[in-house]
């Protein structure tokens, strides 16, 4: 009996998932626990694993098309069974559904060309009648009349067009008459002139982009932000990782130490550990802080799990091994669900401070900005420090200006007395 094998879900957020490649072919044997296909969903890169023995006797979906969530991709089943009702049938659905479909008429160019090198990515109409930006004049010409002014020297907008709408033509070029007297010419001061071509490249927005911008246009619209602000003295921890890092194998970053700050603080700190349920708050116990990554495509957050009770050396290998599984698409779902606050950490990339969306369903995440060599006071004197900003973006569904407030206070004491965080 015929299997129809549909897009499973394989995270919490997908909706559809793009077949990177099929690993079996139409008519080739197929034992359950095969790899049929690598599929690409808004996480990672996963594979596809068949749960019946048969043979592959059809494939739905090409190499790097989309499909929805429980879509058809393939049917499995005996060798050579006769599966045309099956298809007939999936086609019948699939026109009743593109019934109730409106669809815009898409509008088309019949004069596309082929071109080479730099045209590629020039609109339609620009490959057969390129339009030129002189000052406030715009200049038609054909790119093989554009082409024969340039190798004779020659200024299109001295040229007048003969085509259509003023179009310059390579019979315009030709004509051309170059010389001027020299009364024309004597006092005349000849700037050049600068032409400019629009061109543009589309790309397609892949799987883990539209759930980024999903998911985060409705944190940002349905929970209420707001912001606090606060510098941090890294004297003392620049100190305690010097330390540190001279005698473990494991070197420690500052995004590990501030990650176990926030752990210890938010044990202090329940309601910033929090979410909101639409009817009703859930409080965690537990701390899974999530630490945001940047990939190729985006942004993914892999999770550190129960990070209060971790040691340094301990967040340190696993934030390094997420990362790593993240850039290679490697994260399973259990490594980025389940987060209850987030850090997202730009300083690395000379940023001194900025505001970051609050990860959905966390109340809060800390924007951690670069360690900044500045002049402050101590004991009456201006003397050289190192400031870090940091900004804790809040739901003030959840969180009031006090409580967020009281929990950056915890951070920034933890950090600039570095040892608490080992107690």
């Amino acid at each position: 009996m015929a299997e129809i094998i549909r897009m499973p879900k394989m995270s919490d957020t997908m909706e559809e998932g793009v077949i990177a490649g099929w690993l079996k072919k139409v008519g080739e044997e197929v034992k359950s626990g095969d790899i049929l296909a690598e599929v690409e969903t808004d996480k990672a890169t996963m594979e596809l694993e068949s749960y019946d023995d048969g043979f592959l006797l059809h494939i739905g979906v090409n190499d790097g098309d989309s499909v929805p969530v429980d879509g058809v991709i393939a049917i499995i089943g005996e060798k050579e069974e006769d599966i045309s009702s099956i298809l007939d049938e999936l086609n019948s659905d699939k026109k009743e559904e593109n019934k109730k479909v409106i669809e815009e008429p898409e509008i088309t160019s019949n004069k596309e060309e082929k071109t080479e090198d730099k045209e590629k990515s020039i609109p339609v109409k620009e490959i057969k009648e390129k339009i030129i930006s002189d000052d406030n004049i715009r200049i038609k010409v054909s790119p093989l009349a554009k082409k024969l002014a340039l190798e004779k020297g020659i200024n299109i907008s001295d040229v007048s067009g003969s085509g259509d709408g003023g179009r310059i033509t390579k019979k315009d070029i030709e004509h051309f008459n170059t010389q001027k007297t020299s009364t024309d010419t004597k006092n005349e001061i000849v700037l050049p002139k600068i032409h400019f071509e629009e061109s543009y490249e589309e790309i397609p927005i892949s799987q883990m982009r539209k759930t980024i911008s999903k998911r985060l246009a409705e944190s940002k619209f349905s929970a209420p932000h707001f912001y606090l602000t606060m510098e941090i003295n890294m004297d003392n921890c620049i100190e305690g990782r010097n330390k540190i890092n001279e005698s473990s194998e494991i070197k420690i970053s500052f995004n590990d130490i501030i990650l176990k700050a926030c752990a210890v603080a938010l044990r202090k700190h329940p309601m910033v550990n929090s979410s909101f349920l639409g009817d009703k708050i859930r409080m965690n116990h537990h701390v899974h802080i999530g630490v945001a990554v940047a990939v190729d495509e985006g942004l993914l957050v892999p999770v550190i799990r129960f990070a209060d009770n971790k040691s340094l050396s301990h967040i340190s290998s696993e934030v390094k091994s997420l990362a790593g599984k993240a850039k290679s698409k490697q994260l399973q779902p259990s490594e980025w669900e389940g987060n209850t606050f987030t850090i997202s950490n730009l300083g690395m990339f000379g940023i001194d401070e900025f505001t970051a969306i609050i990860n959905p369903n966390d109340s809060c995440i800390l924007a951690v900005g670069g360690i900044k060599n500045t002049p402050v006071v101590k004991k009456g004197e201006i003397v050289p420090g190192n400031l870090m900003k940091v900004t804790l973006s809040c739901d003030h569904r959840i969180v009031d200006g006090a409580t967020g407030s009281s929990f950056l206070k915890s951070v920034k004491e933890l950090i600039e007395d570095p040892i608490k965080i080992l107690v």
